[in-house]
């Protein structure tokens, strides 16, 4: 089970590190690269998905992904209901709570609740809120809404509560793919103050004082993917960050179930 994984990290203060791979993108080499990263316990999770996904040798990239690094959890991110793929270990299941379609709510996921039920996916059922990045991403455009204003981050904090009560079991904020600004880290504390879900944070990070910042803001766990692309050789020192972010010796204030300061 993955989920475990994301709460036991919450409540003990371990910050997580996961590198989205978009398959339409992958390289033989660059997975190799990666997973031996993982095998030395660079990179906690890896996510795999893409806007599109038109690339043939997608379930051959995951299966080598699989085989390679090791007992490293790979979560699909699916950009559509047509990514899914029973070698994953687990799904977030993505509901754009920050947008007005309702195919991206609940449309789609009706399509393929059967089928997902018989592959026998562990579904992590995610609040996915999208947040202005500087400019239009890819994601915006095929979802077709409007991203929560990156000014505002009392829309951002009530829409993560709504997921919240709602029973989502993990609030993920994305700046999208190529972002020229990443999520702020006044959005960022407001979210935290408000849910005591496990927070997800992507998008525009390209440095690795920017992903300490963002953990320091409260985000459990920040995904990585254009950054390392064309080079993986910083992966180090981005994790380095990371670990450095983390408190095992947590209070209880910042265990799942109870409000944690930002």
């Amino acid at each position: 089970m993955v989920y475990p994984i994301l709460t036991k990290a919450r409540a003990t203060g371990k910050k997580l590190l996961a590198v989205l791979i978009d398959p339409d993108k992958a390289r033989r080499e660059n997975l190799q690269q990666l997973a031996d990263y993982a095998n030395d316990g660079e990179i906690d999770v890896f996510l795999w998905g893409g806007s599109l996904v038109n690339a043939l040798q997608a379930e051959y990239y995951l299966k080598f992904l699989k085989e390679s690094a090791g007992s490293t959890p790979v979560i699909l991110f699916p950009g559509s209901v047509n990514q899914l793929d029973e070698q994953a270990d687990a799904l977030f299941l993505l509901s754009l709570i920050s947008g007005r379609n309702s195919d991206m709510l609940i449309g789609r996921h009706v399509q393929v609740a059967v089928k997902i039920k018989r592959m026998g996916l562990e579904t992590i059922s995610t609040g996915y809120m999208l947040i202005d990045g500087g400019r239009p991403t890819s994601v915006s455009y095929m979802s077709n809404t409007t991203p929560i204003p990156a000014d505002k981050p009392p829309i951002a904090a009530a829409t993560a509560l709504a997921g919240e009560q709602l029973g989502m079991k993990l609030i993920y904020m994305d700046a999208g793919s190529g972002a020229l600004n990443p999520v702020s880290s006044k959005v960022i504390k407001a979210v935290r103050r408000e849910v005591e879900l496990p927070i997800v944070v992507g998008g525009g990070i390209r440095t690795a004082a920017r992903a300490a910042e963002s953990l320091a803001a409260g985000a459990d766990m920040i995904v990585v993917g254009n950054g390392l692309e064309n080079d993986a050789n910083w992966l180090p020192e981005l994790a380095a960050a990371v670990r450095e972010a983390s408190t095992p010796d947590a209070s209880p204030k910042q265990e799942v179930g109870a409000k944690a300061e930002a």
